[in-house]
Formats: structure tokens, C-alpha cells, sequence
């Protein structure tokens, strides 16, 4: 099995930077969107329609929105999981880690399943340094490992199938926190009188060190109020989907309220 015929399915803010990212590695990959291909700028000679490119699918990495993307991908109208010379599937979207592990009874049994969700934001992927979570056989990991190579900067092998999710989304809690804490400090900072940038400044090299914080004027939705469209609104979906992969008898009263105070959002200028 080599690496060719590849394709993303999700071009958007981390798709499109991704398959870009590929392609400079000397990779010949493919994207799909819904979005009409003369929206991808230099990668519109990349982008494909399903149809014209199912035939020929290989390895195929997801990095749709939702579970409801992911099905239309691999079972609805793009019915992908049923490609004629499709090999391997690697899973990038963040989705609930027990619909993740549950592809595996769903899909045909010679198709390679890998989770990989990333984290990294925008800046990460268009710069090459995103850091996958990845689950699945040590074998299979290595067999795609350039694939990776050419995306990102930190690679996490956190189990089998499934594993890799699920650190995705434990991980993403705590990003979901820092950010509804990180923009609740700022607001009061501003109240008190406090700069802004001497704020950010004493944070990022002291105890309230955060992602959000240290990245604040680099994270392109550090600032945004909550949409469901955007990526505040998907840091919402990410603790549901926390809260879905929650222990038996959890106390999930933080993750909710943290889920409620990002919902509660408005735009920071």
C-alpha cells in the first residue's frame, strides 16, 4: 500500500491549510468541499468533485464539522466508505469518541481505520505544525506517518482506534476552559484598567499561563463572540462532546458551566 490517491473531505479552515500542506510535502492530493472550487484561491486546481475522484480514492482523511458531515461523507450522499480502491480512512474532525470507535463495525472490514484529530488552530495548520492525537495499530500509524509528517509538529500515539479521540477531546475541555476564563480575566481587566497587552504580557510568564492567552493575538477566533458557524461555536459542540465521553457518575456541573459562560460570548475588540 503506498501513499497515493488522496484525498481530504472538508476544506475549510483546517482542511484547506492541511491539503496545502500536503501538496508542498510532494504529496497529490485532492480536496472536497461543498463550497464551489473557485473559493480556494491557489488550491482550486486541487479541488475535486466527489464524483469525479471516488474511483481512484485511496486514503481518505476527514476534517468535516460534525457527526452529521461524517456520515454524508462515508454512508449519505458521498457514500466514500463504499469506494471501489479506498484503503484507508483517517478520522480528523473532533466527534464523539464512541461514534469514532463504532465506525469500526460500520465500515468494511479491509479499510484501515486511524483517528487523528489535531489541535493547533488555523495558524498551526497553515504553518505545518499542527500536533495530531492519533489512535490505531502501531503498524498502520507508522505506514502513514509522512502523511503526518507533512501537517504537523507533534505526533501523540495514545492507543488503539478510538484512543486518539478521546485525548482529543479531553484536551479540548481544557482549551474550552482556558478560553472562557482567559475572555472572563480580560473583561475584568478591562473594568480595572488594566492594559490589555501588559495583562497578556504578565500571564504568559506567570502561573495563569494558557494556550488561549499566549496565542491571543495570533488565534484567529480569540476575539470572536459565540456563533454557531464559527470556531467559538465549535468549542461548545467540543465540550458536548466531552460531556458525551464522560465517566459513569461524573460531575460534569464545570465542564457545563464552561460550556454555558463560551455560549454567553460576545466579541472582544
Amino acid at each position: 500500500m503506498t501513499l497515493t490517491g488522496i484525498g481530504i473531505a472538508g476544506c475549510g479552515r483546517m482542511g484547506a491549510p492541511m491539503l496545502a500542506a500536503l501538496r508542498r510535502a510532494g504529496f497529490d492530493a485532492t480536496g472536497f468541499d461543498v463550497k464551489h472550487r473557485d473559493q480556494f484561491g491557489p488550491l482550486a486546481d486541487h479541488m475535486r468533485a466527489l464524483g469525479d475522484f471516488s474511483q481512484c480514492l485511496r486514503i481518505l482523511i476527514t476534517v468535516v464539522r460534525d457527526i452529521h458531515q461524517t456520515e454524508n461523507v462515508l454512508f449519505g450522499a458521498q457514500h466514500l466508505a463504499r469506494s471501489p480502491s479506498l484503503e484507508t480512512i483517517i478520522i480528523s474532525s473532533t466527534l464523539s469518541p464512541r461514534y469514532t470507535k463504532a465506525l469500526r463495525d460500520r465500515v468494511p472490514d479491509h479499510i484501515t481505520l486511524i483517528d487523528a484529530p489535531m489541535s493547533g488552530a488555523a495558524i498551526a495548520a497553515e504553518q505545518a505544525r499542527l500536533s495530531f492525537m492519533l489512535g490505531g495499530h502501531a503498524a498502520d500509524l507508522d505506514h502513514h506517518q509522512p502523511l503526518f509528517d507533512a501537517m504537523g509538529a507533534h505526533f501523540h500515539r495514545m492507543g488503539p482506534f478510538g484512543a486518539g479521540m478521546q485525548a482529543k477531546v479531553l484536551n479540548n475541555l481544557l482549551a474550552a476552559s482556558n478560553t472562557a476564563m482567559t475572555r472572563l480575566v480580560l473583561d475584568w481587566a478591562d473594568a480595572a484598567g488594566i492594559d490589555e497587552a501588559r495583562l497578556l504580557a504578565l500571564i504568559g510568564t506567570s502561573s495563569g499561563q494558557n494556550w488561549l492567552a499566549s496565542g491571543f493575538n495570533e488565534i484567529e477566533f480569540a476575539r470572536d463572540g459565540h456563533d454557531p458557524e464559527n470556531t467559538i461555536g465549535i468549542l461548545v459542540k467540543d465540550v458536548a462532546t466531552a460531556l458525551d465521553a464522560a465517566p459513569p457518575q461524573a460531575d460534569t456541573t464545570l465542564p457545563v458551566a464552561v460550556q454555558n459562560t463560551i455560549r454567553a460570548l460576545k466579541p472582544r475588540r
